[in-house]
């Protein structure tokens, strides 16, 4: 019974001795990706894909949250030189935006963000300090 005991504690100790060299190695730092696009199928594509390579590399991950859409709103006259009806055309722009956190070394980030975005998709990679 002593000899497993003994056993144990020098595996917890040399788990310990491993967190500790990975942490002093590459320091683990917080990373918000924020994507933003005005189509909902190529933004929703390229998020999945960052938030699956991030699990293949077991990476801390939150997210994709979902930010409320911007609306840009447009109203103008149809009739070029003013006279005739007063008729009017709306045209309205959505950008919608998703925010996915890591933690993460920022060697690693590299390996995930470079993956192949869609057209149209944004992505702002923002890193501090955890």
């Amino acid at each position: 019974v002593k000899h497993t005991q003994q056993q144990t504690k020098l595996a917890n100790m040399s788990m310990v001795n491993k967190e500790k060299q990975l942490e002093e190695g590459s320091v683990v730092r917080r990373i918000r990706i924020t994507l933003s696009s005005r189509n909902v199928k190529n933004l929703e594509k390229v998020s999945s894909e960052l938030v699956r390579n991030a699990k293949d590399k077991n990476l801390k991950v939150r997210g994709p949250m979902r930010m409320p859409t911007k609306t840009l709103r447009l109203t103008v006259r149809k009739s070029p030189c003013g006279e005739g009806t007063n008729t009017w055309d709306k045209f309205e722009m959505r950008i919608h935006k998703r925010v996915i956190d890591l933690k993460s070394p920022s060697e690693i980030v590299k390996q995930i963000t470079s993956i192949s975005l869609e057209p149209g998709v944004d992505v702002e990679v923002t890193i501090t300090d955890s």
